[in-house]
């Protein structure tokens, strides 16, 4: 196949607004197993839009993104379902900031060789195909907004605050994305793990180039930001998608608190959607309930669905949506406590 044939179909992303799931969730709730687990998901999801206290963090791990899911994430954010992001690298640089530039995911297949692909510079994710030498393109667009910046360790928060304002100024072809979403609604995004993804690449390439004096990403800075989200939050819950880094990021900002000497909650709401297995001591940083034994997660209202998440996300996210419950929340827009 050519790579013109190989990247012929585009990944559509979902659309909640259009989609109204509320009687199927309603329905799931009287059913058992996954179903029942989603349909609780949802209703403790709501609770935190009912919950005027309550302040979200979203999560985010895995390829969600690049499956068809972005919108949804950016529908959360632009209709006060969010209040700060918590993300690997590779969703917010490599599939965001990738749309934002004007490329796009393609449905591919993962029954193909993969040496096939290579020859052709199409890179696979499962059955999803990215162009190589356009997500390069995108390497090479974070180096040149590094060498626009003020030499100094940034946290990932600021430096993509700076891409959200890059994109705001006339630089994005695709209009709608997160980072320019959340850089407009004033909601933090952070990503702990930022040099694992695109915009590794790109900062190396800055650095190589600017040796003496260079942008760099402090995490520590990023855990303290967050830490301060959380102690001006007070009530928090958290909504996330896989595990891993974001995951354990956002629920030890409760100890990071308490080791400094402010007194606060333990995160009163969590969801988590994950195909990680538990049995193994893990399940991407422990079940919800574990968590509780370490202070980070109450365990009052808590839900694990285990289920891949493009197929149920979009269902509780809609549901969410379509109650209207973030119509009254007030915008916490905790990008400002860092002006």
């Amino acid at each position: 196949m050519t790579k013109q044939e190989l990247l012929s179909q585009t990944i559509e992303h979902i659309d909640i607004k259009k989609i109204n799931s509320t009687e199927l969730i309603e329905a799931m709730s009287k059913m058992s197993f996954a179903s029942r687990d989603t349909a609780d998901a949802a209703h403790i999801f709501e609770m935190m839009m009912e919950d005027k206290e309550c302040s979200t963090i979203l999560t985010l791990a895995g390829s969600t993104s690049a499956a068809g899911c972005m919108q949804v994430y950016v529908d959360m954010v632009r209709n006060n379902m969010i209040d700060c992001v918590v993300s690997t690298g590779a969703s917010i640089i490599d599939m965001d900031l990738f749309e934002a530039l004007g490329f796009k995911h393609y449905k591919g297949t993962p029954f193909i060789s993969d040496m096939e692909l290579r020859d052709n510079y199409v890179d696979r994710i499962y059955d999803t195909f990215i162009d190589e030498e356009e997500l390069q393109i995108c390497d090479k667009t974070v180096k040149e907004i590094a060498d626009t910046l003020e030499p100094r360790p940034y946290s990932s928060r600021e430096f993509i605050k700076e891409i959200g304002k890059w994109l705001a100024n006339g630089n994005a072809k695709k209009k709608d994305s997160l980072i320019q979403v959340c850089y407009e609604n004033n909601v933090p995004i952070f990503c702990p793990a930022f040099s694992d993804c695109s915009a590794g690449f790109g900062l190396v390439m800055h650095q190589v180039a600017n040796p003496e004096k260079h942008v760099s990403i402090d995490s520590v800075k990023d855990f303290l930001e967050l830490t301060n989200i959380k102690i001006a939050a007070g009530t928090t819950g958290l909504f996330m998608i896989g595990g891993g880094t974001p995951k354990n990021f956002a629920q030890d900002t409760v100890v990071c608190a308490e080791v400094l000497g402010h007194e606060v909650d333990m995160h009163k709401y969590a969801v988590q959607i994950t195909v990680a297995d538990v049995r193994d001591g893990a399940c991407s940083s422990s079940t919800l309930k574990e968590a509780g034994s370490w202070g980070k997660v109450s365990p009052t209202y808590e839900q694990m669905v285990y289920a891949e998440a493009t197929t149920v996300l979009p269902l509780i996210a809609s549901y969410v949506y379509h109650k209207g419950e973030w119509k009254s929340r007030k915008k916490r827009e905790f990008a400002k406590l860092f002006e």
